[in-house]
C-alpha cells in the first residue's frame, strides 16, 4: 500500500489525488497501467510532483498536443513489460464541433457546458479549442467520442453537429521552449505578457480583463497585477510564460530572462 496520509498531507487537492492513488494502488497491483480521466493543470502537477518520490511508480500525461491543459495521467509499476502491440500514447479521441457562430460567438466554457448539460462526464473532456465562427475542436475519451459522435448539440442558440476530425489539425504534438530577454520599465503583467507572447501591450491589457490570462493557474483580471520570479503566465491557446530572473539595471529598469512554451 501506498503511504496515503503523508501523500495526502497539506494537498491543495486532496480528494482528486485521493482517487489517483487509488488507481496508482490497481496499477501497482496488477502490473496494468492505468489512465486517469482528464486531470486539470494545477491537479495534474501537483499529483506528478507528490508522486515522483514513489520509485515504483511511473507517470506520463498526454492531452493530445503540446500545450494541452487537461490531461490524462498514466500511472504504471516501474518497469512493467511493454504490451504485445503498442498502443496509442493515449486513449484520446477528436471530434470536429461544426456550427454557424457568426451571429452568436460562443467561448470555450459554452461548449464545454452544452457538452457537460447533455450527459458528458468533466473527466470525459479535455482541452477544447474554438474555431472562430464555425465552431471548435474538442479532445475527449473515446468513449465520450463514441457516445457524441453524430448527435446534435445545442450551444448557447447555434445547432452543431459533431464528427471525427484528423490530429493533423493541432499541428505539433511537442512542446517547445524558447528562451527570451528583456527590459521593462516595471513587472506588470501586460508589460511582461506583451514582451514574452509578442502581442501588443494595449491587446495584452483586453485578453486579461477578459479572462484568458491566468497565473500559475489562477485567474486574473488585472493588467496592473505585479509579477515575481518563477511566476507561470498561462494564456489561453498561446501557451505559457515563466518569469526566470530579475534584475534591476542603473536606470531602475527591470531585465528580465523568460521561458516560453510553445
Amino acid at each position: 500500500m501506498l503511504p496515503r496520509k503523508q501523500l495526502l498531507a497539506g494537498a491543495a487537492h486532496p480528494e482528486a489525488l485521493s482517487q489517483l492513488l487509488a488507481l496508482a494502488e490497481t496499477a501497482l497491483r496488477t502490473h496494468q497501467p492505468c489512465w486517469s480521466g482528464f486531470l486539470a493543470a494545477p491537479v495534474r502537477e501537483e499529483a506528478e510532483a507528490r508522486f515522483a518520490p514513489l520509485g515504483e511508480l511511473q507517470l506520463a500525461a498526454e492531452g493530445g498536443y503540446g500545450q494541452a491543459e487537461r490531461r490524462r495521467l498514466r500511472l504504471e509499476r516501474q518497469g512493467s513489460p511493454p504490451p504485445p502491440a503498442a498502443p496509442p500514447i493515449a486513449p484520446l479521441a477528436l471530434l470536429e464541433i461544426s456550427g454557424n457562430f457568426l451571429f452568436d460567438p460562443a467561448e470555450a466554457a459554452d461548449f464545454r457546458l452544452a457538452l457537460e448539460q447533455g450527459g458528458v462526464a468533466a473527466a470525459a473532456l479535455g482541452d477544447l479549442l474554438v474555431r472562430g465562427d464555425r465552431g471548435a475542436l474538442l479532445i475527449c475519451s473515446p468513449e465520450a467520442a463514441q457516445q457524441l459522435q453524430g448527435q446534435p448539440l445545442l450551444v448557447r442558440s447555434v445547432a452543431c453537429q459533431l464528427q471525427p476530425a484528423d490530429w493533423a489539425r493541432l499541428g505539433a504534438q511537442e512542446p517547445r521552449q524558447k528562451s527570451l530577454s528583456t527590459v521593462e520599465a516595471s513587472l506588470r503583467l501586460d508589460a511582461v505578457a506583451s514582451a514574452g507572447f509578442g502581442i501588443s501591450r494595449s491587446r495584452m491589457a483586453e485578453l486579461i480583463r477578459l479572462g484568458k490570462v491566468r497565473i500559475n493557474w489562477n485567474p486574473v483580471d488585472s493588467p496592473s497585477r505585479e509579477l515575481k520570479p518563477g511566476d507561470r503566465i498561462q494564456l489561453l491557446g498561446r501557451g505559457e510564460l515563466v518569469l526566470e530572473t530579475v534584475l534591476l539595471t542603473k536606470r531602475d529598469r527591470w531585465r528580465l530572462t523568460l521561458t516560453r512554451v510553445l
